[in-house]
């Protein structure tokens, strides 16, 4: 590592303290003089960041995994939300994979921040949320899942548990959301047949990612359920549903990225093919890795 410690032999998963944390748990308080105009405000940010190796071996992303393994990456990421849950008001897993977005280790790994503060894009989707919940009375991302099984036109992956699909609203190209069918409110709340079909829905579309332009595929991916924290138990987030997003880049090839500049960074974002277009290409690709049969290991 990067600190000069050496990670002890493991077979599985792997979870260390991050060596150069972003938040930490004894975050100075700023004083007061700090905040000395309500257009200045600041106010100290404390949390837990954390690493989380997917597998021993350094050249083996997610898709190239069995299914078994992938479980064994979606069940640590229960146990750690389990952990840190209690502790903190929000509990970020994400994943940056490939150079394309800013990742600097090239070994198979996520990152879990945990903070006392909810971010500002959780903050938002809470919001927005518990609006749809008090006029309809349902969650939005239930009934979203409803819609999208019944128009059949932007589903790429689909099994008894979840739904995969391009989003309605997405940005990015490839842009995917990953929603259970039963009402979730967390990753800890899923069932031993979630956790299954997850794992086996995971390795088919990020096979179909690298399929698409026969690359290992670059993305952003985390998962947002509702808020946790001291309590939060006993709290109603009913207008909640667990979900993951995928934000890809890639565009035309694997050397051909879709940049957010200009007009999409001043005014709105703009789509370079439809969320129909996307999920059509994707789903049609073969769920079998194109790697997959050269891949051989002891």
């Amino acid at each position: 590592r990067s600190n000069g410690e050496v990670n002890p032999p493991y077979e599985s998963t792997f979870v260390f303290a991050n060596d150069f944390p972003s938040i930490a748990p004894d975050t100075p308080v700023p004083s007061p003089e700090a905040s000395e105009h309500e257009l200045l405000q600041c106010s100290s940010a404390r949390g837990e960041c954390r690493v989380m190796c997917f597998h021993p071996y350094s050249d083996l992303t997610l898709p190239l995994m069995t299914v078994s393994e992938i479980g064994s990456v979606i069940d640590t990421w229960i146990t750690q939300m389990a952990d840190l849950a209690p502790k903190y008001n929000w509990v970020q897993i994400f994943e940056n994979k490939g150079e394309a977005m800013g990742c600097s280790n090239p070994h198979p790994h996520c990152q879990i921040w945990a903070s006392e503060h909810i971010p500002s894009i959780a903050v938002s989707k809470d919001r927005n949320q518990r609006l749809y919940f008090e006029k309809h009375g349902r969650p939005l991302l239930m009934d979203y899942v409803k819609l999208e099984i019944e128009k059949k036109v932007r589903i790429v992956v689909e099994n008894a548990s979840w739904l995969v699909v391009v989003p309605y609203w997405a940005v990015w190209p490839y842009e995917i959301l990953v929603l259970p069918k039963r009402h979730v409110l967390r990753i800890t709340e899923l069932s031993a047949v979630e956790r299954s079909d997850l794992a086996a829905a995971m390795k088919v579309y990020l096979s179909k990612y690298d399929n698409l332009f026969q690359t290992s595929f670059p993305y952003s991916m985390g998962w947002h359920g509702a808020p946790t924290g001291p309590g939060y138990e006993q709290k109603d987030f009913s207008h909640w549903q667990l979900h993951a997003i995928y934000y890809p880049p890639l565009l035309r090839s694997a050397a051909v990225r879709k940049f957010m500049v200009g007009y999409e960074m001043h005014a709105e974002p703009q789509r370079d093919l439809t969320a129909e277009q996307a999920a059509a290409k994707l789903a049609a690709l073969p769920d079998r890795h194109y790697y997959e049969d050269s891949v051989h290991r002891d």
